[in-house]
């Protein structure tokens, strides 16, 4: 069979990003028809996800054991991800969208499944540029999801339509890193707005701390409810991409109002 192509591992990179580390098997439908879009066996396939899978510190330092053959080539695109996850990210996106452009099985990896409401902050100035913008927070929202198992690492609330992939790092302060899963967190819709607005934070050990602000709100109960009660909490920990120290100290810095 022919080598690997760079496009061939960034759609198999954005395929990782997308699936839960336990459904990188060959028996995995999406898998199986991919890999006959790509000219490949769903065993081959699924190896250079779990391929990559041995790439990711979060895999190995978890206990869990991906193949150790990564290629070079394998090594090389891991290496442009972190070092440059806005361009890697949307590539392999734009990519992942023409190869299940018409599939109906496919449909749900593909960027213009998400619905998502462009907030006026991430907009561009033509739609040709908005365009380019909703692909990319649809990569992040995948990937930082699936990171998750689609649960809000807080509240370990699991409806799909309540869950954000919240930047840690705000997206206008941080081109380089707004489509780094380790610069998000699966937050439900009401702890995403508390995490935007300063309200509660994630320290770099990943305990949660509540600014004091919400003990002097007049809806004192739903706040000690929802959101007093998880000060010094430790979040729900993600199975890949974990949330880096540095962008957690930012937002500790930077973003929480305090206590």
């Amino acid at each position: 069979m022919a080598e690997w192509t760079r496009d061939q591992v960034l759609i198999a990179l954005n395929l990782y990003c997308q699936l839960p580390f336990g459904r990188l098997h060959y028996r995995n439908p999406e898998i199986i028809e991919v890999a006959a879009k790509l000219g490949r066996t769903p065993g081959s396939l699924a190896m250079k996800l779990t391929n990559l899978a041995s790439l990711d510190p979060v895999i190995v330092e978890s206990g869990r054991k991906g193949l150790s053959g990564a290629s070079a080539l394998d090594r090389r695109v891991w290496k442009e991800f972190q070092e440059n996850p806005e361009q890697v990210g949307y590539e392999s996106q734009v990519l992942m969208d023409a190869l299940v452009d018409g599939s109906k099985s496919l449909h749900d990896l593909a960027s213009e499944a998400d619905e998502l409401d462009v907030p006026a902050s991430y907009r561009a100035e033509t739609t040709t540029a908005t365009v380019t913008v909703r692909v990319k927070q649809s990569f992040f929202r995948r990937a930082v999801l699936s990171s998750y198992d689609s649960m809000c690492c807080m509240s370990g609330i699991k409806h799909p339509s309540l869950l954000v992939a919240s930047h840690i790092v705000p997206w206008s302060k941080d081109e380089h890193n707004r489509l780094n899963p380790a610069n998000g967190l699966c937050l439900s819709a009401l702890h995403d707005k508390a995490f935007d607005r300063g309200l509660l934070t994630v320290m770099p050990d990943l305990k949660i701390r509540v600014s004091s602000a919400l003990r002097e709100t007049e809806d004192r109960p739903m706040a000690m409810t929802y959101l007093m009660g998880l000060d010094g909490e430790t979040i729900r920990l993600p199975k890949k991409f974990a949330p880096d120290k540095e962008f957690l100290r930012y937002h500790n810095e930077k973003v929480f109002v305090g206590v």
